[in-house]
């Protein structure tokens, strides 16, 4: 072969390797660049050394300590809501907050007045009948003492008249004597027997004005008025409940019928405002009074309430509201600065700090994913992300505590990164 033959294979062959290591030059640049793309794209977190905290989460409300009730009247017959102040409207100490429907008592009253007007009646004509009758006694005392008079000085004639005469006059002297006796009797008698008649009607006039009043009480009672100022709140009516069993049981409204003594309404001191949430048997070891909590009132969104446990119950209480029953601890948490705009009765959850270690790796509970039986987080290394097993010491709440595999400073990925390569 001529030189010139074998010079020009040898410069196809060269021509050939360069542009081979061209096109291996431009995939790695591509697959470099492509995956710094894609690191980059995938949300991720540093690796921190701080403090782990766990808690306890619940779901519970808000309620007072003390509260006013205000009750329906005892003694007040039937009783009917004719009027009822807003559940949840602001009042004032002395403004109506129940009324009941006044008829019964009004008919009862009116009885009772026309009873005592009777009564009344009886008893003037009674001292009427009693005048007239010591006026005719008076008159007929009278009457037998000019006969006694007269019959004394007849007697008195003895020497100027017969014998037989002077007889006459001494029986007449006798007669008059005891006329005047019986119309003393007479007197006594019919003066003890007025005086028992007269006390008979005057205990019926005592009862009929003590019916009376008893009346106008029970009508006066059936105004029921706030004793404080503040928020009232309407109570269930049991009477009225939807069902036997299970049921639930609506507040009072107006035309609802409430037996003496029902708890109509309440106001709550809120100065005694706290939360209360039921504590399961499995998390009542891990609670205890001091330990910090957060809330979460649904009805006030815009703002988290801090609090502490203050009290855990030493009994526990059954749980019929699900099967099977369960067991439950009341928690109390005092708050701290408690926002105006609280009521009695919201929901709330509450999250309780029941632990704290400090010097940890926390890491988001979303950097860590299960591969193949083991527990695992994407490290970025070298633009890409690399798969490293981990440890994993505690669990809580949105963070997990690491004891091996990551390191303060690395950056980890929140998503799987493998999941978006494939797309």
């Amino acid at each position: 072969m001529n030189p010139d033959g074998r010079r020009k294979r040898w410069a196809i062959r060269a021509f050939g390797l360069i542009l081979l290591l061209l096109i291996a030059a431009g995939v790695l640049f591509t697959r470099f660049h492509h995956g710094k793309d894609s690191a980059a794209s995938v949300p991720s977190a540093e690796v921190k050394l701080g403090d782990f905290a766990d808690y306890v989460e619940l779901r519970g409300e808000i309620r007072v300590r003390s509260s006013t009730v205000i009750s329906a009247p005892y003694n007040a017959g039937d009783l009917q809501i004719l009027k009822l102040a807003r559940s949840g409207s602001q009042v004032k100490k002395g403004d109506v907050a129940v009324e009941f429907d006044p008829s019964t008592l009004q008919r009862a009253a009116e009885q009772a007045r026309s009873t005592l007007k009777q009564v009344e009646a009886e008893i003037a004509r009674a001292n009427a009948q009693q005048r007239l009758a010591e006026e005719q006694l008076l008159t007929e005392t009278m009457s037998a003492k000019f006969a006694l008079e007269r019959a004394q000085l007849d007697a008195s004639t003895r020497e100027v008249i017969p014998a037989i005469e002077h007889e006459k006059n001494v029986l007449a002297l006798e007669k008059a004597e005891q006329k005047l006796k019986e119309l003393d009797a007479k007197k006594a008698s019919r003066l003890v027997g007025t005086e028992a008649d007269l006390a008979g009607i005057l205990r019926r006039q005592k009862k009929a004005q003590a019916d009376l009043d008893q009346a106008e009480r029970n009508m006066a009672a059936l105004t029921l008025t706030s004793p404080i100022d503040g928020i009232i709140t309407l109570l269930t009516n049991s009477r009225a409940r939807t069902s036997i069993v299970g049921g639930s049981s609506p507040v009072f409204k107006e035309g609802d019928r409430a037996y003496a003594g029902a708890a109509i309404a309440e106001i709550p001191d809120l100065s005694t405002i706290q939360a209360n949430a039921p504590v399961s048997e499995a998390d009542r070891g891990r609670v205890r009074p001091g330990q910090p909590a957060v809330l979460k009132i649904e009805a006030v969104p815009d703002k988290e309430h801090k609090g502490q446990v203050t009290e855990i119950s030493p009994l526990a209480k059954l749980d019929y509201s699900g099967y099977p029953v369960t067991k439950n601890f009341d928690l109390t948490v005092k708050l701290e600065n408690p926002d105006a705009r609280l009521r009695p009765g919201m929901t709330a959850a509450f999250r309780v700090e029941v632990e704290r270690i400090p010097a940890s790796i926390v890491i988001p509970a979303g950097a860590i994913f299960e591969k193949g039986g083991k527990t695992v987080a994407y490290v970025l290394s070298d633009g890409a992300y690399r798969e490293r097993a981990v440890a994993i010491a505690r669990r809580s709440m949105g963070q997990v505590m690491v004891s091996g595999g990551l390191k303060p400073g690395d950056k980890i990925a929140l998503k799987d990164p493998t999941i978006e390569e494939s797309k």
